[in-house]
C-alpha cells in the first residue's frame, strides 16, 4: 500500500527540458570564463617575461604580445590619430597614436601614451613631435577592442578623434599601410605621456568570479529541477 505522506522522484518533461538547457549553458559560459582568466594569466606572464628587445625587421610573424622592440623611423605629426574613451585614474582623456615611418617605406602606430582632456572633449591636448629621424623602443600590442561596437559617423581633420577603430579603417584613413601590431612607448623614451601600460581590459580574478556566479547558476537550475521533480505519492503527472 503506497504512503501518501511520502514522495517520490518524478520529473515532468518540459521542466526537465529546461534546466537541463539552463545548466548547459550556465556551465558553457563558467568554461568560457575560465579559459579568459587563462588567457589574461598568459597575458600578465607575457607582459612580465617580455624579453630582451628585438629589432623590429627580426621579428617573427608570431612573436608573443608584449614582446619588446627597437625600431627606426620617423614620426609623422600632421597625421595622428587620439583614442577617445580612455581614461586615468577616473579622468577621461585620450591614447596618443602616431604613425612612424620606417626606413624600409612600411609604417607602424606607435602609442606615445595618454593625456587628458582639457576643460572639455571639444579642448584636445596637444600631442606635437618633430618628424626628425629617431630610434624608440616599446612593446608590441594590439588596438583596444570594445565589448560591443557601435556605428559612429567618420571623423574628420587632424588630429583624428577616434574610437576603437580597426587596423584598417586607421589605414585607409592615412592613405597608407599600417602593421596590425601597435608599439606601445617605453616610459623611458622622450615625447611620450603618461605610459603606466598593464594588460588591458578584466583582470583574471574578475574571470574566475564571473566562473563562479554562472557555475552557481547552473547548481541553481539542477536544484530547481529536482525540487520540482519531487511529488507527493498519489500525485498524477
Amino acid at each position: 500500500m503506497t504512503n501518501p505522506g511520502r514522495s517520490r522522484f518524478a520529473p515532468r518533461l518540459l521542466p526537465t527540458f529546461v534546466a537541463a538547457v539552463a545548466v548547459i549553458a550556465f556551465s558553457g559560459l563558467g568554461a568560457w570564463q575560465l579559459g579568459r582568466a587563462a588567457e589574461k594569466r598568459a597575458f600578465a606572464e607575457d607582459f612580465a617575461r617580455a624579453g630582451p628587445a628585438l629589432e623590429w625587421r627580426q621579428l617573427p610573424a608570431a612573436a608573443p604580445r608584449y614582446q619588446r622592440v627597437t625600431v627606426s623611423g620617423r614620426y609623422e605629426p600632421d597625421r595622428q590619430f587620439l583614442l577617445d574613451n580612455m581614461t586615468h585614474a577616473g579622468v577621461a582623456g585620450v591614447e596618443v597614436l602616431t604613425p612612424l615611418l620606417l626606413d624600409d617605406g612600411r609604417a607602424v602606430l606607435v602609442n606615445r601614451g595618454w593625456r587628458p582632456f582639457g576643460a572639455t572633449r571639444g579642448d584636445l591636448p596637444a600631442i606635437a613631435v618633430n618628424g626628425a629621424a629617431r630610434r624608440i623602443a616599446g612593446r608590441i600590442d594590439e588596438l583596444p577592442r570594445p565589448g560591443i561596437r557601435l556605428a559612429s559617423p567618420p571623423a574628420t581633420g587632424w588630429p583624428r578623434l577616434v574610437q576603437f577603430p580597426r587596423i584598417e579603417e586607421l589605414s585607409t584613413a592615412l592613405g597608407r599601410e599600417l602593421d596590425a601590431r601597435v608599439i606601445l612607448l617605453d616610459a623611458s623614451q622622450p615625447d611620450g605621456y603618461l605610459r603606466d601600460w598593464t594588460v588591458r581590459g578584466t583582470t583574471p580574478d574578475r574571470h574566475l568570479g564571473y566562473a563562479v556566479q554562472w557555475f552557481a547558476f547552473a547548481a541553481l537550475a539542477a536544484a530547481m529541477w529536482l525540487a520540482l521533480g519531487l511529488r507527493k505519492s498519489g500525485e498524477t503527472q
